[in-house]
């Protein structure tokens, strides 16, 4: 244990690590600092009446290794404004190098310029938490790869492919000849990943949209008859497609169906919406937390997935300056 203590020191770049968290990562912050053996470090975090936020750190971190965990998911503004006022903080406090690690981060729907007169909103959300202060980014399961190019810092962009796969993979000898779904064809190459890890075989749910915030699910392409239905998707909104896709899967002979994807953003009624779908299990991660009182609305039928584990071991990574890639075999 002494080597392997030495050998770390050794190792590290950027001082020792500091876990500080947003309002809107309390828990999963906690579980990562944890994981790594250490306190998760303390803060206030205050509004004033005026609705201004305000930051005081309880100790230096000059010379330290910071990470500031904050999903940017509702409500998104404060939660966003947290992050940025954190990091700069950390930032006016002389830390040696300081990451933001970012869950879920909001805005990412709003990465392109797809029509006349609107903006390219991740790429402004991206520029701001350099200039906030923070030096590199870790974000999971961004909603399209592009948004990567938006950061001019390094970063990690994590999956939390491996996490909802290895469950599924656990669960399958229950399954009855599963099929993977992916819930549009956008996700079709994600969906292709979890039929190999399954081994099994892939449909997917065609959809048109209707206008500029609406899709409506047309038909299935490929076989679900007599089969366990496993529908996959990166987020789950307000949640009409999902709902659509069941009831596309159930018309076309599905058996049980089982719902998996990584961020729980579920917005409005969104959980009682999906509470009330015949589905056999919901799969989700902590990616954004979920109010006991939505939770509750599933039952036994809703089971969340850490991504505290890959997180607090991609950290240790970063601070000792070893390979991240190497956690995926890449």
């Amino acid at each position: 244990m002494a080597n392997g203590n030495h050998i770390r020191h050794e190792r590290m770049n950027y001082g020792h690590i500091k876990i500080y968290a947003g309002n809107g990562s309390l828990d999963l912050a906690a579980e990562v600092a944890s994981r790594i053996g250490i306190p998760l470090c303390e803060r206030d975090i205050i509004t004033f009446p005026n609705d201004n936020i305000f930051v005081r750190l309880h100790s230096s971190v000059r010379g330290q290794d910071c990470y500031a965990i904050q999903t940017t998911a509702a409500p998104v503004q404060k939660n966003l404004m947290e992050l940025l006022i954190l990091i700069r903080t950390l930032h006016q406090d002389s830390a040696a190098r300081i990451t933001a690690v970012i869950p879920y981060l909001g805005y990412s729907r709003s990465d392109k310029k797809d029509q006349p007169r609107v903006p390219i909103t991740a790429r402004l959300v991206a520029d701001m938490i350099e200039v906030a202060g923070a030096d590199r980014y870790i974000v999971y399961d961004l909603h399209s790869k592009q948004i990567q190019g938006f950061f001019s810092i390094p970063g990690d962009v994590l999956t939390a492919f491996y996490i909802l796969s290895d469950y599924l993979k656990s669960i399958r000898p229950r399954l009855q000849s599963p099929v993977i779904v992916a819930s549009d064809l956008g996700f079709s190459k994600n969906a292709r990943s979890y039929g190999m890890a399954l081994e099994a075989p892939l449909a997917f749910i065609e959809k048109r949209r209707t206008n500029d915030i609406h899709t409506r699910a047309l038909t299935l392409i490929g076989d679900v008859q007599g089969r366990d239905a496993v529908i996959v998707d990166d987020e789950v909104d307000t949640g009409g497609s999902i709902c659509e896709a069941v009831q596309v899967v159930k018309q076309h002979g599905a058996r049980d169906v089982y719902v998996a994807f990584v961020h729980p953003v579920l917005s409005a009624d969104a959980a009682d919406r999906l509470a009330a779908l015949p589905v056999a299990e919901f799969i989700t991660t902590n990616t954004i937390p979920i109010p006991p009182e939505k939770a509750a609305l599933f039952g036994g039928r809703l089971r969340i997935l850490s991504i505290a584990p890959l997180l607090s071991e991609v950290i240790i990574r970063a601070n000792e300056g070893r390979s991240v890639g190497e956690l995926f075999n890449e």
